[in-house]
């Protein structure tokens, strides 16, 4: 897949790849918004810098085929986020439905130990990925995998902070927007 050239119009990336697929639909102040609407935007987010490193060059189509599968994928970690660590019965099967087309193959050669991704059609390979990246993450710290505090934002974040207290998606975004309001609310007091 050559690396695509239109921007990504998303004000948070760089997260985990579960985390980055959940973060492909945000709000701002034309509305809502969705990357993964349409063929072009799949384009936008494959070709991004950290979504190809996170597939480690595994090959995925821009297509119908592996849009609805990322669909699916991004359905099922919404509902995995919704309940971190209780899981409810929907988000479980969800999640497994979409991580029962691959699997990981361990194998030594020359060079040492070797993990290959092998999924069951190539369109399964990012939805796949990210699933796995989800359970990377709730096996390392779950407690980090959390929701911005700002109640009218949809967005997701790993914290990553040393001492794991990070509100916002973003502090320039609504990290500012919540000292404004606070400093509004002081000053219109007095």
């Amino acid at each position: 897949m050559a690396p695509n050239t239109t921007a990504d119009p998303r004000p948070l990336t760089g997260e985990p790849l579960s985390i980055d697929l959940l973060n492909t639909r945000w709000i701002d102040a034309a509305g809502r918004h969705d990357l993964l609407d349409s063929v072009d935007g799949l384009a936008v987010w494959l070709g991004s810098a950290p979504v190809r490193q996170a597939l480690g060059g595994m090959v995925a189509s821009v297509d119908e085929d592996t849009r609805a599968r990322l669909l699916q994928a991004r359905t099922a970690l919404d509902g995995l986020v919704r309940t971190v660590p209780a899981f409810t019965d929907d988000a479980l099967q969800a999640a497994n439905a979409v991580l029962a087309h691959g699997r990981i193959r361990r194998s030594l050669r020359p060079s040492g130990p070797a993990t290959d991704v092998q999924v069951d059609l190539p369109s399964w390979g990012p939805a796949w990925v990210a699933l796995e990246d989800f359970l990377r993450l709730l096996a390392d710290r779950p407690e980090r995998i959390r929701h911005c505090a700002n109640a009218e934002c949809v967005l997701h974040f790993y914290d990553v902070s040393k001492n794991g207290t990070r509100r916002w998606c973003s502090m320039a975004g609504c990290g500012n927007r919540a000292k404004a309001m606070r400093h509004y609310e002081r000053t219109s007091r007095g």
